[in-house]
Parts: C-alpha cells; structure tokens; sequence
C-alpha cells in the first residue's frame, strides 16, 4: 500500500472517530433499576460490571455524563427535582428521594448451585443481596476512595447524603408478639410470611380482596404482634445538610433495631467528634465545614479507611471499637479531615455492610439537586 493510500485511510478513520463522537450524547440516562434486596440483576442492568441503580427511573436521575470526565471515563450525573421524592421519611409528613448506585447486588450466577425454593426464600426474606458483590464483613477493615463534583450553582440548603455505607439486616430476626427477640430458621420465616403482610418493620393479619381486574390479593388487616428487624441509619454517611458538609458515623449495638430510637447527631448542632448517644446507640459527627467553603466546580477524592466495629450479637455488646481515617484531595493538595480515630461506627448485623453513591434527599427537602460522582473502588486491609 502507497503512503498515499495509508495517510487517506488514517484520516478516514480518524474522521469516522470523530462524527462517532459528535453522535455521542453529552448526557446518556440509565434506565435499568434494580430492587436488591428483593430482585437478582439481569445482564442488562449491571453498569460497568460493577454497579446497579436503584431509586426513582426519570431520566435525567441517573447519566452518565460525556462532560465531566475523571480519570478518562464519563462520571455519573446524579439529579433530583422538587417533585421527585418517592418515599416516606423517617418522621410523619416526611419524604425522601433516591437516585443512587449500589455496589452490592447479586445475580443469577449467585443462586446457580442453590435450588430455585433457596432464591424464593431470599426474595421474602429480602436478602437476596447477601448473596452477591460488595460486601464488607462487620468488624473488617477497608479501604475506600470517590470523587464528588459540585456545581457552583448547588443550592446550599439542599439535604442529600451523596455517599453511605449501609448496613444489611435480616428480617429472620423478629420480635414475636409477646416481645421477646428471636432468629427464626428461613422454614420459619417462610411459615410466617406467607399468613401476614409485612410493611416496613410491621406484619399485619392477611385478608384476602379482589382488585378491579378481579384477581385475588392480599391486603393488610390488623397488626398481628410479630415485627421483623428492617435496619436504621446508615453507619456512615457523607453529606450535606444545614448549610453544612459533613461527615456522620453511626452506630447501633442492639441486636433488634429499635425504630423508635432517632439518635442521630445533627450536623448543625453536633460537635465535631463529641457523640450523641442514647442506651443502644451513637451518632458521631466525625468532620465537618460550611458548604460556603466545600470546593465547587472541580473534583474533590477522597479517601476513607475504615476498621468496622465488632458487635456481640445478641449479647449486644462492643466486642471491639472502630477507627476512621478520611483525606480530601482536591487541585492538589491533600487535607486530612479525620486522623485515624477511634470512633463507633457499624451495626449489630451478621452480615456487614456495602457502599452506595448518589443522592438520598432526606429531612423531608425538596431543593433541587445535581453533581457527579466517579472513581469508587474498595479493597480490604490488611
């Protein structure tokens, strides 16, 4: 072939990369979302090989964006709008709103050597995610780093948690209606489950209806006594609220969550490093500033190590206290926000814990929110 011939066919394919480009949207919505705890992931919905998306489906909620690049890659565009809370906060009259990406999940490849009734069991139980990626055993130790990128345009009243680790409870553990604790056998739960209609943490009496198409359905009648262990706040979250970043560790020894136990430090009040505790639980600001002075329009990494608590089960006992350490890099320059303390940070739940980023509007907001978040990865400590 003539040098003629070659610099045509390098320029050809140059200009066939270069309208591939321009044909490539600068924003790319992702419309596969994925129940966890209830559902295994399809091939289609598993982003990157590493990710699913869980939350509300509008669009604009989740894309990857051509614009904002890190580390070579598009970031992931995370946005909710004031009508796009979904769910019911934590207090009456409250919402939340979710788009987020969870590192953990299971797939059909996880259940392959177990038998279909073992996938069916999971799904009631809701631990169909324990069986999958991502999990970081209670009272291990692990390495994390993210990056974030704010939009000077963010509105500083906004309430979103932008990174948690959230814990995994089991709704085999139970309280029968004479109030005593117990670990039911998955036969057990199973027996339970298909006589009552669970809702959160309640099961109710099952009474059978009929819907306009006819079919038969179950809807909720009295509450039976029985609840099972639905979990609580996450034991470490990064966020902002209050006109404040900040970021909050949480812990909770009790073997059986006690929802009615709202310890939780507010970043507005809360001491830096001073707990808020109750019986069971504590809520520990761990770092904080004013969101006047988090870095905007650039990419802010960090690093975070975590040694998790070690919990007593049911004895409900601190077997071993945690430790934390979190660096902020940004255009350079590194800032350690928190200097391997010692610091209660987990749950009293068997399985461990897994990372999930994006946003969690909380506190019943509506302020409108947008950023990016890319460049997660975890390996464990030795």
């Amino acid at each position: 072939m003539s040098s003629e011939m070659k610099t045509i066919g390098i320029l050809g394919a140059l200009l066939v990369g270069a309208a591939a480009a321009a044909q490539q949207p600068e924003l790319q919505p992702i419309a596969e979302r994925v129940n966890i705890q209830a559902d295994s992931a399809r091939r289609e919905q598993v982003i990157d090989g590493e990710w699913v998306a869980v939350g509300i489906r509008k669009p604009e909620a989740l894309c990857r964006d051509y614009t904002r690049m890190y580390d070579g890659k598009p970031s992931f565009r995370f946005t909710l709008g004031a009508e796009d809370n979904t769910l019911k906060g934590y207090s009456p009259g409250e919402t939340k709103g979710r788009s987020e990406l969870s590192y953990c999940y299971a797939t059909a490849a996880d259940f392959a050597e177990m038998t279909p009734d073992a996938y069916a069991a999971a799904q009631k139980m809701k631990t169909v995610y324990h069986h999958g990626k991502g999990i970081c055993p209670q009272g291990t130790a692990w390495r994390y780093t993210f990056a974030v990128y704010v939009p000077k345009e963010l509105d500083g009243r906004v309430s979103t948690i932008f990174a948690q680790w959230h814990g995994m409870p089991d709704r085999t553990l139970v309280t029968d209606p004479d109030g005593r604790v117990r670990q039911l056998s998955t036969e057990e739960f199973v027996a339970l489950y298909d006589t009552v209609v669970i809702k959160k943490e309640v099961a109710y009496r099952r009474v059978e209806a009929t819907d306009r198409k006819g079919r038969t359905i179950w809807k909720a009648g009295d509450p039976t006594g029985w609840k099972v262990e639905q979990g609580g706040y996450p034991p470490l979250a990064f966020g902002f609220s209050g006109g404040w970043f900040y970021i909050k560790a949480n812990s909770d020894r009790r073997w059986f969550t006690d929802k009615d136990d709202r310890c939780n430090a507010n970043p507005e009040k809360a001491g830096v490093m001073q707990p808020v505790t109750s019986e069971f639980k504590a809520s520990t600001i761990a770092a904080k500033m004013p969101f006047a002075e988090f870095p905007k329009d650039r990419w802010v990494t960090f690093t975070v190590e975590v040694r998790w608590t070690r919990y007593g089960g049911e004895a409900e006992t601190i077997l071993q206290p945690g430790r934390l350490d979190v660096a902020m890099l940004c255009d350079g320059q590194s800032r350690k926000l928190v200097d391997n303390r010692e610091i209660l940070i987990g749950r009293n739940d068997e399985a461990g814990y897994y990372f999930k980023y994006g946003i969690y509007r909380v506190a019943g907001s509506t302020v409108p929110v947008s950023y990016n978040l890319a460049g997660f990865a975890q390996q464990p400590i030795d």
